[in-house]
């Protein structure tokens, strides 16, 4: 029984990490702690996140090779943790400011280069989860170029908002530019990257695949909470919190019906 669970504990865990959103968790992480007074909280929380991963993976797959996005981890926040050590009080203070959009930049630069090299990076992850004979498939293969250049573009617009509230609005934590839009491309990144694999195989089987509306519902249930924290933190404009509120129950209310036809 022991030997099972532990079996059973240790699929999941390699169905974890083979997912690619895991290679980029410290990267979301660091850019939405980050701010005024966080660079070093947000450094810390970055690496040791990409330690934990990376003796997870080791552990599991043993003997496995690196993955882009891992040296990639390594190597960008063991510099920033080194620069911000030595770092003058002015330069922490442009690392605090701007290391949000340095870091989405980074991403984005990864995605795209990745994908002009003829290796997205999510392909190293789903080739861990497929089997061999179908990795130069190109249904395959489109597929995770698909897949890389949206998070290519998501961290494109959240570097993007946080650019325009550092440069334009001159104020880092604006809950829209910092947050709102920030976390809204990541989710439908997300949302995506589950959503999309299911929509190829089903062509592949000549069936109907996953309609848009479930890729639409978690986006549309994200609303609610957001009108919420603009109540509460962005009071100038609650009527817009409002109609977040209201129009977040009723997008969610109708797409789930379609999903459930």
């Amino acid at each position: 029984m022991r030997t099972e669970a532990y079996g059973a504990a240790t699929g999941r865990l390699a169905g974890f990490l083979e997912n690619p959103v895991v290679g980029m968790a410290p990267w979301i992480v660091f850019s939405l702690l980050v701010g005024p007074g966080r660079f070093e909280i947000a450094v810390a929380a970055a690496l040791a996140m990409i330690v934990a991963l990376v003796v997870a993976g080791r552990v599991v797959h043993r003997g496995s090779s690196w993955k882009l996005l891992e040296v990639a981890d390594v190597v960008f926040f063991a510099a920033l943790a080194v620069i911000g050590a030595l770092a003058s009080a002015g330069t922490l203070r442009w690392l605090e400011t701007y290391a949000g959009e340095v870091s989405n930049l980074a991403l984005t630069a990864i995605a795209f280069g990745s994908m002009a090299v003829r290796m997205p990076f999510t392909l190293q992850y789903a080739r861990e989860q497929t089997d061999p004979s179908l990795w130069h498939a190109p249904a395959f293969l489109r597929t995770n170029y698909v897949i890389t250049g949206v998070w290519g573009l998501a961290f494109l617009v959240a570097a993007l908002a946080g650019g325009f509230g550092d440069l334009v609005l001159r104020n880092p934590d604006n809950i829209w530019t910092g947050w709102i839009i920030q976390i809204l491309a990541i989710v439908a990144a997300l949302r995506f990257t589950a959503w999309y694999p299911g929509v190829v195989r089903a062509r592949a089987r000549g069936e109907p695949g996953p309609g848009r509306a479930s890729l639409l519902l978690p986006l549309a249930g994200l609303l609610v909470p957001i009108g919420i924290a603009v109540l509460v933190f962005d009071g100038n404009v609650w009527w817009l919190g409002v109609a977040l509120i209201v129009g977040g129950g009723l997008l969610t209310k109708t797409l789930q019906a379609r999903v459930q036809d």
